[in-house]
């Protein structure tokens, strides 16, 4: 298949497209506050590498969330818009789903509780099982404290949330570094697609768990107090 895909839920841009014909084209750099600026000049650079032009993609595959409210609402603006211009599906996807496939090609886990930092000191975690057919999540995403998590025995932790939270965080049969990126996206697409996933682009929507973004002073101070170790 010929896909675009994409991912702005953290602090890094990740971009990938594959061509029918086998060639693929990848970039990773900083993301964040530049990553609107320079999500379209990286995918028309990669869509020329590949020889490919925005009409002849099958589909536009974007990380959905949950994750960054500004990158979330990024992907997806770009995704519409591309997708509209092109005629071509949208295929949204979700983050910690792309973070448990990353965890698969890098240890074979097949049993993954992947998290993504949620900042505030929360993180954003979800439980998926590979099966036969595919990927399989068990249960709801989930927004909370790291010391909240509970880690189903012989599972693999998954995710970019071991270096701030790693002490709070149960232990587990593995822990694995792994990430959203387009390369995941791209594996997973093709039976997203063959599912009935892909959608117009009008019906690209981000994936928010959290409904707040920023805390009050008392909430900062209270959360500090919390994290401080016992004398």
């Amino acid at each position: 298949m010929n896909l675009l895909a994409f991912d702005t839920s953290t602090e890094i841009l990740r971009v990938a497209v594959q061509a029918a014909h086998g060639v693929r084209a990848e970039h990773e750099a900083a993301g964040g506050a530049h990553a609107s600026a320079s999500l379209i000049p990286v995918i028309q650079s990669l869509l020329a590498r590949c020889g490919l032009r925005l009409a002849q993609l099958d589909a536009i595959v974007f990380g959905r969330g949950p994750g960054s409210f500004t990158g979330l609402r990024t992907a997806c603006s770009v995704a519409q818009g591309l997708a509209f211009g092109a005629g071509v599906p949208v295929l949204g996807v979700e983050t910690l789903l792309a973070v448990a496939e990353d965890a698969r090609q890098r240890s074979g886990a097949e049993r993954v509780l992947a998290m993504l930092d949620a900042r505030m000191h929360e993180v954003y975690a979800a439980r998926y099982i590979h099966e036969a057919n595919g990927w399989r999540r068990e249960g709801p995403i989930t927004l909370g404290a790291p010391g909240q998590l509970q880690v189903p025995p012989d599972w693999a932790l998954a995710g970019n949330v071991f270096g701030e939270y790693g002490e709070r965080i149960a232990p587990a049969a593995a822990r694995i570094e792994a990430a959203p990126t387009a390369q995941a996206l791209l594996r997973l697409a093709p039976a997203l697609i063959a599912d009935g996933q892909a959608q117009p682009a009008d019906r690209a929507t981000p994936l928010y768990i959290r409904d707040k973004v920023a805390q009050t002073t008392e909430e900062r101070a209270a959360l500090r107090a919390a994290a401080r170790p016992s004398p």
